[in-house]
């Protein structure tokens, strides 16, 4: 990439970040979000929506604003999200039945819409980086067999490299259409794309296991014998 072209990237990247200082959004992937609901129409009023590693909410504000009061909206992090209204959050690992089991409950049944902007922790080295950003992808699949309603949709980013042909094909083995996206707000300087998938096949029927419940303990104990 030459000088200018990194300029141009810069400016953009700036851009995108201070209109969501302007307009309120919590980040500037919000606008990813946008562009893909623009290009792909994903979302209807009243949908329900399970957004994946879902802090700090960028997100969720714009799925909320897609489906509107009549929607519901879920957002699940290990790491707290900061409350905003009409949105419930979860503290829990995605990777737990238990998580998975809450999610059902408050939606009260399966969700419409699974999302996923999760990322890994970046190292700096390219197929390190790519093989954890699978190994999330893979994560976000797995919650779909557990939660998504038949002819469901999901929206996932994926680093590009030699290992996304294996989550493209788990994908296409579960939906009618799975199409590459890079929305304008992404960074021509990322291997970033998003996985748009519609016509959830729903094929496999995962039962949940409920967390076994801790074994209790004697409140008192008697020492010694009776007379």
């Amino acid at each position: 990439m030459g000088i200018h072209d990194r300029w141009v990237e810069e400016r953009r990247h700036e851009h995108y970040y201070k209109l969501a200082k302007k307009q309120g959004y919590r980040s500037r992937a919000s606008y990813k979000l946008l562009q893909i609901d623009e290009r792909f129409g994903i979302f209807r009023e009243g949908d329900s929506v399970v957004d994946l590693g879902a802090c700090p909410g960028g997100w969720l504000q714009v799925a909320k604003e897609k489906v509107g009061d009549a929607g519901k909206v879920i957002g699940v992090d290990l790491r707290k999200i900061r409350p905003m209204e009409g949105v419930e959050t979860i503290l829990g690992d995605i990777t737990d039945d238990a998580t998975m089991i809450e999610l059902l409950s408050r939606i009260g049944g399966k969700t419409d819409i699974v999302l996923s902007d999760m990322a890994p922790n970046i190292a700096g080295q390219y197929s390190m980086d790519h093989a954890r950003s699978i190994h999330l992808c893979t994560f976000a699949v797995n919650v779909c067999d557990r939660i998504l309603k038949k002819n469901g949709k999901l929206v996932m980013k994926v680093f590009m490299g030699d290992m996304f042909g294996t989550i493209e094909k788990q994908l296409e083995d579960r939906f009618a259409s799975v199409k590459i996206h890079s929305p304008a707000a992404s960074r021509d300087t990322s291997s970033e794309v998003y996985l748009v998938c519609k016509g959830f096949y729903a094929k496999k029927n995962v039962s949940l296991k409920e967390p076994e419940a801790p074994v209790k303990e004697n409140e008192f104990s008697v020492k010694g014998g009776f007379i």
